[in-house]
């Protein structure tokens, strides 16, 4: 088999038949002709199945060692549609550290239908077999979370959940099939907010999903349907072309982060640095044994809070955004934008705090994105040392 640089490559390259075209057409049509009654191109309605969007599901199945892909219209549209898959009464268990809008769509809205959550460390075995119930269904993992970078060793809690008979859901999006694979790692579904690093431009919303198992892919397939959710063909298009140069821009990504955090672990303002790439974060040994490399996400606390404003202020070629993953440098408060929906006492517990900025590197020039934080530090420090003096 090709190595994943190569397939990354060529998504789309050898598809379409007729005309040779290596990069895959967008077909905007919502209806296909039947050659005669009884008869179908294997595409009747866009909803149940797209020329475009079905070379991306291919891609993203073969990319993750699954057995089907689902395009979705984003990452929530995908969760959705999982969390879907189960019933009243039903009770998950997820990583304690948690994107805000999976918190959300699981208490505001899952609740509503049944659905309760448990939240715990999911690297805890102890802690996973405390908060199983007979009413388990699922377990929901991100790993590294989002934004504490915490790390759960797959194959281990994986295996822990078919022995329960637990589906096992990974949330892939920051490593993504090319630094991590966790159905080979023994997980049922992986889900991507394909909008971050598959995209990688800031110019796509998109989520995916993979199955892994002929019963899992077929219900997931009347679930991606039945909903609705699903990804267009221009958005389709974009996420492919995206995704040909992962390989390249997630090399970038991990390089820049790395020097970027080394950097803030020595600097005079930052108390914590967490990043998995770093010997001394918690997780470095199960994360270097189960990916290839690291992503280019990670966070940091200040010695004050008084220092955010003037740093999101002062700096300059990152900007001050919400979301992750593209190629511009990114930097969030997480305590007042994709947290927020984390009731305080949580946020506090993992210690999602008013000192923590999650900062996405993006491809720039690693001298110009440290000259662009250290003025900002030093901008902050400054503004917050007159106003002690004053």
């Amino acid at each position: 088999m090709l190595k994943i640089e190569s397939r990354l490559a060529q998504i789309g390259s050898i598809e379409e038949p007729v005309t040779g075209a290596v990069s895959f057409p967008i077909y905007q049509s919502t209806a296909f002709r039947h050659p005669k009654l009884g008869q179908s191109t294997g595409f009747d309605y866009a909803r149940t199945k797209s020329p475009t969007r079905k070379v991306l599901e291919d891609a993203i199945a073969q990319l993750e060692s699954g057995d089907a892909g689902f395009a979705c219209s984003s990452g929530m549209a995908a969760l959705q549609t999982i969390f879907a898959y189960f019933s009243q009464g039903d009770h998950l268990i997820v990583s304690l550290d948690l994107y805000g809008g999976t918190y959300r769509l699981l208490e505001r809205i899952m609740s509503r239908f049944g659905v309760t959550a448990t939240y715990v460390d999911t690297n805890d075995l102890d802690a996973l077999e405390g908060a199983y119930q007979s009413n388990t269904k699922g377990l929901v993992i991100e790993t590294p979370t989002n934004p504490l970078m915490m790390i759960t060793d797959l194959e281990l809690v994986c295996t822990w959940a078919r022995k329960k008979g637990i589906v096992s859901i990974v949330d892939n999006t920051l490593l993504t099939p090319y630094l991590q694979r966790p159905i080979e790692l023994g997980a049922d579904i992986v889900i991507h907010s394909a909008t971050k690093y598959l995209g990688g431009h800031n110019d796509v919303l998109a989520g995916l999903i993979v199955t892994k198992g002929k019963e899992l892919s077929e219900q997931m397939a009347i679930l991606h349907n039945s909903i609705g959710a699903v990804l267009g063909p221009q958005d389709s298009w974009l996420l492919m072309r995206g995704m040909k140069t992962l390989a390249l821009r997630m090399e970038r990504h991990e390089q820049n982060a790395t020097a970027i955090a080394n950097f803030l672990l020595q600097h005079k303002l930052i108390s914590d640095v967490y990043y998995p790439a770093l010997e001394s974060h918690p997780g470095y040994a199960i994360q270097n044994k189960q990916s290839s490399g690291n992503t280019g996400i990670f966070s940091f606390k200040v010695k004050d809070a008084r220092l955010v404003e003037p740093i999101l202020r002062h700096i300059e070629l990152i900007a001050f955004a919400e979301s992750l993953g593209g190629v511009e440098s990114l930097m969030t408060y997480p305590a007042v934008q994709t947290h927020a929906d984390i009731p305080l006492e949580i946020r506090e517990q993992i210690g999602v705090d008013d000192r923590l900025l999650r900062f996405s590197v993006g491809i720039e020039h690693i001298d110009d994105l440290i000259a662009d934080l250290s003025n900002a530090l030093d901008a902050a420090h400054a503004e917050l040392e007159g106003a002690s003096q004053s």
